[in-house]
């Protein structure tokens, strides 16, 4: 599969994977500031997200897969590699594959355990969003707040709508697909999959992923691994401290 990415900069190769119904576009900012330190950035649409090509098949195997493919289209040696929350579960698998490719791991706001699917509201809403015949984003964001009460999330999810016509907005993301995976999101990194790799997870202050008692399972599977708290940031760590987030990132590398 050939993903659309955004490729900003020039020196070592930086690719970062966006969370679940993200996509590239979310790091444009920061990963403006990285090209700038001498990065070469590869802002990444993952499948079914974004431009990327629509696919019945969404797993993290494939996720991995995927990175691993674009490395090899783009002819990418000694990567660091970042993802965010469903971005850092494949950034994880995708490591733990390709030791020989990947220099350095970072991993935002999300553990290696698995977690519960919890996104049906969100699914829901822009079910309905992607059902309409919406015309303009401020309708959007109506109907979307029946559903989505935080106006921050709503935005997020919005940056979706792409116009299909002049009367009509629809959606980027490849929703069926993403809803009928939607178990696959929360699945675990398996046992015995080992990265000895520098490795940094950051976790948000107020965020509730990544947890004390996760700490050891971290450290099993990523034998070289540093936690670091971002404070005042939940989930989204990069949007909600964006300075602190840069500083963490650079420091580490």
């Amino acid at each position: 599969m050939k993903l659309h990415s955004n490729i900003l900069g020039e020196g070592k190769a930086f690719l970062i994977l966006h969370g679940f119904l993200g996509m590239s576009d979310n790091w444009k900012t920061l990963g403006k500031k990285f090209a700038d330190a001498g990065y070469q950035v590869h802002l990444i649409d993952q499948r079914n997200h974004g431009k990327s090509p629509h696919s019945e098949e969404f797993s993290y195997q494939l996720l991995a897969e995927d990175v691993e493919e674009y490395c090899r289209q783009k002819g990418l040696k000694d990567i660091i590699l970042m993802g965010h929350s469903m971005g850092g579960k494949a950034a994880m698998l995708a490591a733990a594959l390709n030791p020989g490719l990947v220099e350095k791991l970072i991993v935002v706001d999300i553990a290696p355990k698995y977690y519960e699917p919890h996104h049906q509201e969100i699914l829901d809403g822009l079910t309905r969003l992607d059902n309409a015949n919406i015309s303009s984003r401020k309708e959007a964001d109506k109907y979307l707040s029946e559903f989505v009460s935080e106006k921050g999330i709503r935005l997020f999810l919005l940056k979706n709508l792409t116009r299909e016509s002049k009367d009509k907005l629809s959606l980027k993301l490849n929703l069926d697909a993403l809803k009928s995976n939607i178990e696959n999101i929360g699945e675990a990194l398996p046992d015995g999959y080992i990265f000895t790799e520098p490795t940094l997870f950051i976790k948000g202050e107020k965020s509730n992923y990544i947890l004390p008692e996760d700490e050891e399972e971290i450290r099993r599977h990523f034998t070289d691994a540093e936690i670091v708290d971002i404070p005042g940031a939940g989930h989204w760590v990069h949007a909600e401290n964006p300075d602190a987030f840069y500083k963490t990132v650079m420091r580490f590398l």
